[in-house]
């Protein structure tokens, strides 16, 4: 998983309440279970009109936020079913940290699994962000995880909390695997005793 320490792209402004997995990457798109290739589906329905043509009004279709690497997002973001597509897509396409009032409990466990930061802020710190994000191309933010801040285009400052265990896991890219394989040599170790002592196991 790759490392989250601090990242600096523009954001995009989503401003919908209760954005559901099936909307962040439609079920017809969970055949694979691939974390890649995603990222053309997200969003599609928002994203594509009736014939397949891109709909040129969806944030993410605009010159400016084509790159974004930021969400700014409503209330509720991630709800629906479980999916783990939902934050392969949101990766894929470039989107390594999503800020909202509040998310979904298997979204948000989902996302630092898979090196993505979620961050929860208030309603007036959301709006302050939201107007941020609606620049354009001027709407870089700055994540700083190991200070646990995030920096505006004028150069104001929000403070975000983070559980210290998912902080040390972004920051050194572990996910469930990566945290097994720390512990690779007492595992070798208990094999080797093991293999010893009961021979017949």
């Amino acid at each position: 998983m790759e490392k989250f320490e601090t990242v600096t792209g523009v954001a995009a402004p989503l401003p919908i309440i209760n954005i559901d997995t099936d909307m962040i990457i439609p079920k017809q798109f969970l055949k694979t279970i691939k974390r890649t290739g995603l990222g053309t589906a997200l969003f599609h329905e928002m994203r594509t009109n009736e014939d397949g043509s891109e709909n040129p009004d969806f944030v993410l279709n605009k010159p400016a936020y084509r790159d974004a690497q930021i969400l700014v997002a409503g209330d509720n973001f991630g709800c629906g079913s479980s999916r783990e597509h939902a934050p392969w897509a949101l990766l894929d396409f470039g989107i390594r940290c999503v800020i909202a009032t509040s998310f979904a409990d298997i979204f948000y466990n989902n996302c630092f699994k898979n090196g993505i930061l979620p961050i929860q802020v208030t309603e007036a710190e959301l709006d302050k962000l939201m107007d941020d994000a609606s620049r354009g191309a001027n709407s870089t933010l700055t994540v700083d995880l190991a200070s646990q801040v995030i920096k505006g285009p004028d150069g104001g400052e929000i403070s975000f909390e983070i559980d210290p265990f998912r902080k040390h896991c972004l920051m050194n890219g572990l996910d469930d695997i990566g945290l097994t394989m720390e512990k690779a040599p007492s595992i070798d170790t208990y094999e080797s005793k093991t293999a010893d002592s009961r021979p017949w196991a």
